[in-house]
């Protein structure tokens, strides 16, 4: 073997290494990339009482109070106004992506009403459509046809 020979195989031999090296590298590269990525995909969150499919099917108008609670279990609260009330809440949100807010998607309150015999009565599913959002941290509502404008007063002392 003459010295070019020996010469272009060690510098063949030196570009396959490098071309490994530079094809471990990138490997590195991406998978760190899909690292990173994957830590900011989006969460989904559920809060409250989750329904198990098919339970409001199996609980017909004139049901007792007690097949009510093996179907459902125990209600998220209950209220005892006009007859009882056994009300089961859940709330669903998600986040598209980590250190965002969360937005909320689906908001569900499952009343199931009893008359004096504490049979049911009437069952209601409502859902985020049916409800409004409120501030639960200041814990205010707000009511509509209570605004006044800057001019409300004037006119009121205006008039006779």
């Amino acid at each position: 073997m003459t010295i070019t020979n020996q010469t272009s195989l060690h510098a063949d031999k030196r570009r396959g290494l490098s071309a490994r090296w530079r094809g471990l590298r990138m490997l590195a590269a991406v998978t760190l990339v899909g690292a990173a990525l994957a830590g900011c995909t989006g969460e989904q969150f559920q809060k409250g009482y989750i329904l198990p499919p098919g339970a409001l099917e199996q609980i017909p108008i004139g049901a007792s109070q007690d097949q009510v609670l093996i179907v459902m279990g125990t209600p998220s609260t209950v209220a005892t106004l006009d007859g009882e009330v056994f009300y089961y809440i859940s709330q669903r949100s998600e986040r598209p992506v980590a250190f965002m807010n969360q937005k909320v998607v689906d908001q569900r309150v499952i009343a199931i009403y009893f008359d004096k015999n504490r049979r049911v009565r009437r069952l209601a599913n409502y859902g985020l459509q049916d409800g409004k959002i409120f501030d639960s941290i200041s814990r205010t509502t707000p009511t509509s046809g209570q605004e006044m404008s800057y001019l409300a007063p004037l006119f009121k002392l205006l008039s006779f």
